[in-house]
Formats: structure tokens, sequence, C-alpha cells
């Protein structure tokens, strides 16, 4: 149910690319919100994505809070690497940064849901009974996690895969496009699973792995692109990444 405007808390969504339409359309239909614009370093301030107003960078964070009375916000970028980049960056200027949760009306929850802070939960999504779902997660379009699954802060669901139930996925890693997992899945940090796998076995961190049924292919670097390079190569190194902060509000 949509609130009404003058009850509603404003926002601001963090990355203006397409992905950060589809989590301005999740948050207009979820109606709990009321969206400010975007903040955007690599789009041009005042330029306008569907009918939202680029506001600035990160940095001038401080003074659009105070200009807009803005409660909280989302980060909307698809590659878990530089989402937690981006990320640390809001923490660095506003460390009490309030993030918030998207979830679309045609999302499903299950019972004893539990959610951290900073994800999105695309139409069609559904979480099954007592899984967990930690910090700045996605949840992709027409993705399912199966019951008691977890998922590590910073992993991602791409659209259309598909989970049994126990899945373990480990933080930052991503499930690319259409991949099928059976039951009782561990997958560990920083992986990659590539487009149209059918997952059958277990596999630790730092790989890429992809077939049916998957294998791995390689080992993976933390941080190497697995959506787009040129964001990854521009986006000035911060300190500490390594240490990664929890941030759980469950």
């Amino acid at each position: 149910m949509h609130k009404n405007p003058d009850e509603m808390q404003n926002v601001i969504i963090f990355g203006a690319s397409g992905h950060g339409s589809v989590v301005l359309d999740c948050l207009e239909k979820e109606g709990k919100y009321n969206v400010i614009g975007f903040i955007d370093s690599y789009k041009k301030k005042g330029s306008r994505i569907n009918g939202y107003q680029v506001l600035g960078s990160e940095f001038d964070l401080p003074y659009l809070i105070n200009r807009f009375n803005i409660t909280g916000g989302l980060v909307a970028i698809g590659d878990n690497w530089i989402r937690k980049l981006i990320v640390d960056r809001i923490i660095k200027i506003i460390p009490n940064f309030n993030f918030v949760n998207t979830i679309h009306p045609k999302a499903i929850l299950g019972k004893d849901v539990l959610l951290g802070c900073g994800n999105v939960l695309m139409p069609g999504a559904i979480i099954n009974a007592n899984s967990v779902i930690h910090d700045f997660c996605i949840i992709n379009t027409n993705s399912s996690l199966g019951h008691d699954g977890i998922m590590e802060s910073y992993s991602s669901l791409a659209p259309s895969v598909c989970s049994g139930g126990n899945l373990f996925l480990g933080q930052f890693t991503a499930v690319s496009l259409g991949v099928n997992i059976i039951n009782g899945i561990e997958i560990g940090k920083h992986s990659v699973i590539g487009a149209g796998s059918l997952v059958v076995e277990n596999f630790g961190d730092n790989i890429v792995a992809y077939g049916s049924p998957a294998k791995v292919i390689r080992k993976r670097v933390i941080g190497e692109p697995y959506l787009s390079t040129s964001k990854k190569q521009q986006l000035p190194e911060l300190k500490n990444l390594q240490k990664v902060r929890s941030n759980l509000s469950i």
C-alpha cells in the first residue's frame, strides 16, 4: 500500500545506469519512499534519468541531505565489488547513512525471512521461508532463493536464477543469468557462476565456474569485473577495502 506523500521519507539513488532505473521502478511501485533523484559521478549534474535529476556526486551528500531532508538511500550498482566501493565511499562521507531496502510489490517473501540493509528485490523475485539475506544483495527479476538459503553481503542472483533449498552464497559472489542450483549447495566468496550453468556440487572462493554440470574454469581475482570494465577502471582506489564491514542489520 502506498503511503501519503507527506508521510514518505526522502531517499536518493546512487547510480543512474539501467540498474538504477530498475531500482527506481521498485521504489516507486513499493510506495514507501519519495525518491529525490540520483547521485552519479559519471553523469552530468542536472541531467535527467526517467524524469529524475542527477544531483551530483557522493561528495555533494552533506549539502543534499540538508537541502532535501534526505533520510536514506540505495546503491544501485550491479557489480558486487563496485557496489562495496561506493558503499564505503558513502560511509566515509556520512558514517551513519541509512541504507534502505526496496521490495517490488511483485516480489514474494516467505515466512520468517530476514533482511539486512541496502538490498534490492526485483519484480518476480521469490525468497522462500527461513532464508537470510545479509546486506547490499541483489535478487534480480524472476530469480528465486530456496528455503533456508543464506546470501552473504554483496552477493547477487541474476535474472531467472533458480536455487534449491539450503543454498549458501558467500560474500561478493555472483550467480549469472538463468543458473540452476540443486539443493544444499555452498559457494564461497568472490566467485562467479556463468550464465546458464547447472550447479550440482560445492564451489570454493575466488573461482569462475561454468557449464552443465558447472566446473571450475579458472581462478578469479578479487574485484575482477564480470559485467563491465569502464567504471571499474575509473573508480578511485579506497583504503582498507580488504576489511569487509558487516553492517548487518537483521
